[in-house]
């Protein structure tokens, strides 16, 4: 790939640095197991304030590369109006920012946020009751998701006060025929809850398929839901899972890291 040519950079924080490796490792993740989108679609994650003196600064994927593309210094920081901090010459897609910074800013846990367009995602969110209670994963997902309606592509800043009030503090998000969102209080916190989202989708669309689902009891989902120990920090918060794919990245392609 030909790289661009970019101004000098300032000098880094070694923890920003180490923010920059963690979220282009997740991007070469997502491209391992098929969750892109051509270009398109972001995960993004909020700088600590301690490094920003209190702005809300975060990272998002240079617009135009795929992301097996990613790496950690080709990553954009931005401001909280989308200005480019770091002197980086790719754009960055408004449809990405206008979402992620409205749950950045209205959100106060939410440090890091994913969206996917996953066929089975989509799928999902197209149909009119949503994800049901019917398999495994589903089920532990139990009255933590929320939903949002569909307003068109994602380029309007009125949107994301509404945005931020439909999903409350639930985690995993269906975007009405449009695909899924999660956000959380660390980067694989974030994908253990959108893993597990995405896969109940998965898992739903195969059974509609066959026919009549079997449906999960709601005294069953509600145990499953809070037996659901892998989205608590207290518990790792899906550390171990993200860490065993990292080194299936790192066996293929480590290149994020530069």
């Amino acid at each position: 790939m030909e790289e661009r040519d970019t101004q000098a950079a300032p000098p880094m924080h070694p923890d920003e640095w180490l923010a920059r490796v963690q979220l282009a490792a997740c991007y070469r993740v997502f491209d391992m197991l098929g969750w892109t989108e051509l270009i398109y679609n972001h995960i993004t994650v909020r700088l600590p304030e301690g490094l920003t003196g209190g702005a809300k600064q975060f990272l998002i994927n240079p617009f135009g590369l795929n992301y097996s593309e990613v790496t950690a210094r080709n990553l954009v920081k931005i401001d909280a109006q989308g200005r480019i901090l770091d002197g980086s010459t790719y754009p960055v897609n408004p449809a990405g920012f206008t979402v992620h910074a409205a749950l950045h800013q209205g959100i106060p846990d939410a440090h890091c946020v994913m969206h996917t367009h996953t066929t089975a995602g989509v799928a999902v969110a197209c149909s009119e009751d949503g994800l049901q209670q019917t398999n495994f994963y589903s089920a532990q997902l139990h009255e933590r998701v929320a939903y949002h309606d569909f307003e068109g592509i994602t380029i309007h800043a009125e949107e994301g006060p509404r945005l931020v009030e439909h999903i409350g503090d639930r985690q995993a998000v269906i975007l009405r025929n449009h695909g899924l969102l999660a956000w959380g209080e660390t980067l694989p916190q974030t994908f253990a809850i959108l893993w597990t989202l995405n896969r109940a989708c998965e898992i739903q669309v195969a059974t509609f398929a066959m026919g009549r689902p079997r449906y999960v009891p709601q005294a069953i989902a509600e145990q499953c839901s809070r037996d659901a120990l892998q989205f608590d920090a207290r518990y790792g918060a899906g550390q171990d899972v993200f860490d065993a794919l990292v080194r299936k990245v790192d066996r293929i392609d480590a290149s994020y890291k530069d």
